[in-house]
C-alpha cells in the first residue's frame, strides 16, 4: 500500500492534537501513513495557561498532556503507545518491521526521541526552568545542547546501520521529523547530521508528511 493511499475508516478515531506540539505530529504521520481518517480536536496549549490543564481536559488525560486518541470511546495517551496501538490494530501499512530484532531497532530509535530527547525540550521542562531560575539558565541553549547530544547519538547508529531508506518510512520517521522541526525552530545547528537531514528531506516530501506538518493543521497560527 503506497503511503499517501487514504482507507476508509469508520473505527471513531478521535485525536486531540496541537499544531506546534511535536508528540501530536508523530502521530499525525502514523495516522496518516496508515491511510487512517480520523476527528481532529485541537487543545490550544498556550492560551489562557493551556487548555490541557483545564478540568474538562483531565478529565479525559488526567496527565493534562497531548496527543490523546479515543477509539470507540477508550483513551488511549502517551505518543510510542498510540503509535504502536495503531499498528496492532489496524494491519495496513505497518509501521514496525516484521523481524524482531528488526522492530527492536526501530522501537529504540523512536525511543531515544520520544524518551531521551524530547522530555528534556517540552513545554513543561522550559517552563520550568524560566519560572525557577530567570535569567540564570538560558532554555533555548539548554534544549539545543539535549537535541545536539541526542542526534549525534542516533546519526552515528544510522551510519552504522547502512543507507536507510525514508520511501518506506516507519515508526523511526514518525519521531524524527517531528523532532527535527523542533530543533530547527528553536536554531539548532544540524549541519553535522547528514544522514538524518537526507532522511527528513526526502519525508518531506510524501503527502502523509505534508499533511500531518504543523503549518497545515486546522488550528495552525501565524507566528
Amino acid at each position: 500500500m503506497k503511503a499517501d493511499q487514504d482507507v476508509s475508516n469508520d473505527q471513531e478515531l478521535t485525536l486531540y492534537s496541537y499544531w506546534r506540539s511535536s508528540a501530536s505530529y508523530r502521530v499525525r504521520i502514523a495516522l496518516n501513513l496508515k491511510g487512517l481518517s480520523y476527528q481532529l480536536k485541537p487543545v490550544h496549549m498556550v492560551r489562557h495557561g493551556g487548555e490541557q490543564h483545564s478540568e474538562a481536559f483531565r478529565a479525559i488525560n488526567p496527565q493534562g498532556l497531548i496527543p490523546v486518541l479515543v477509539h470507540r470511546g477508550q483513551v488511549i495517551t502517551q505518543s510510542l503507545a498510540i503509535c504502536e496501538y495503531l499498528d496492532e490494530c489496524f494491519e495496513q501499512y505497518p509501521l514496525l518491521p516484521a523481524q524482531p530484532l528488526e522492530r527492536a531497532r526501530e522501537r529504540s530509535l523512536a525511543s531515544q526521541v520520544a524518551c531521551e530527547i524530547h522530555p528534556l525540550n517540552n513545554l513543561r521542562v522550559t517552563k520550568y526552568l524560566r519560572d525557577e531560575y530567570g535569567d540564570v539558565v538560558n532554555p533555548v541553549a539548554w534544549m539545543r545542547h539535549w537535541m545536539t547530544e541526542g542526534f549525534s547519538a542516533i546519526e552515528q547508529q544510522l551510519v552504522n546501520a547502512g543507507d536507510r531508506s525514508a520511501g518506506k518510512p516507519g515508526l523511526f520517521e514518525c519521531f524524527l521529523v517531528p523532532q527535527v522541526y523542533n530543533a530547527e525552530r528553536f536554531g539548532t545547528d544540524l549541519s553535522a547530521f547528514t544522514e538524518i537531514g537526507r532522511i527528513v528531506a526526502e519525508c518531506r516530501q510524501l503527502p502523509p508528511f505534508i499533511r500531518a506538518a504543523p503549518e497545515n493543521q486546522s488550528d495552525a497560527e501565524v507566528v
